[in-house]
């Protein structure tokens, strides 16, 4: 396995994978990149910021593309379609690395991979202890939205209210209601995946309370909330919820 980044997540899977004693090969900014001069064929995770993607894709040899396995929270799905990689694989990570150095944490679920390196993905996480599944792509789809929607809407929330997600929970679940549902049309009407609201807000809370005293916040704006701004102006959705705690958070919109 090859792993691009070396910041809290590909640190923290190098490390598993030497107490796992499974092969793995970490690329930083300045060492490792010979590695993908091998022929096409395993797959390499980029365990990097979404800013630095345009840079990390122009380090790798064009014939290794195909191998690449993106794993970044937020809508990266217009960046792979202007490059041209709709058939590489991608992942959704469900587990928290607090800090550098510290060892990946299982959340409540195990995270999906989709695409031509997904059971690899699955078998090589599984083997680190960290719990992978496939999935097929509508699946992949609607967990990618949800997991989209979670960020974006406890993010403008905690930083407006000044508040944990178990506060957001238990003392503004009608705005969080409010803010999730202009989320989910917009995600509906561009990724054609239809998450029910109620249903969709109880899995969001389910999850924050798992995690009552982590504080999210507005991040990555061109990937996350910008992305639904930019999307609700091109096809005229209101999304007054979610624009009104932009403006509550501090955010220019």
């Amino acid at each position: 396995m090859v792993v691009i980044g070396a910041g809290r997540v590909g640190i923290a899977l190098r490390d598993a994978a030497v107490e796992s004693e499974e092969p793995c090969h970490l690329i930083d900014r300045s060492r490792g990149w010979e590695a993908l001069d091998d022929p096409a064929g395993a797959p390499i995770l980029v365990a990097t910021r979404n800013d630095a993607l345009d840079e990390i894709l122009s380090r790798v040899p064009p014939h290794r593309h195909g191998d690449l396995v993106f794993v970044q929270n937020g809508m990266i799905r217009p960046w792979l379609e202007r490059h041209r990689l709709t058939e590489i694989t991608q992942g959704l990570l469900y587990f928290a690395v607090p800090a550098v150095g510290d060892a990946p944490q299982p959340g409540p679920q195990p995270s999906p991979f989709t695409g031509p390196h997904s059971l690899a993905m699955v078998r090589w996480f599984t083997r680190l202890g960290v719990p992978a599944v496939p999935v097929d792509w509508p699946r992949f789809l609607a967990l990618q939205l949800e997991k989209l929607i979670w960020n974006c809407a406890f993010g403008v929330l905690c930083q407006a209210l000044d508040a944990d997600v178990g506060t957001v929970c238990r003392e503004h679940r009608a705005e969080l209601t409010t803010v999730v549902d202009d989320l989910r049309q917009v995600g509906r009407a561009s990724m054609n995946v239809d998450l029910p609201l109620e249903w969709l807000v109880d899995r969001l809370v389910a999850y924050s309370l798992t995690i009552p005293t982590y504080r999210a916040a507005v991040k990555e704006w061109s990937w996350r909330d910008g992305w639904f701004v930019a999307e609700a102006q091109r096809r005229g959705f209101e999304h007054a919820a979610h624009l009104r705690w932009l403006r509550e958070a501090g955010e220019s919109v």
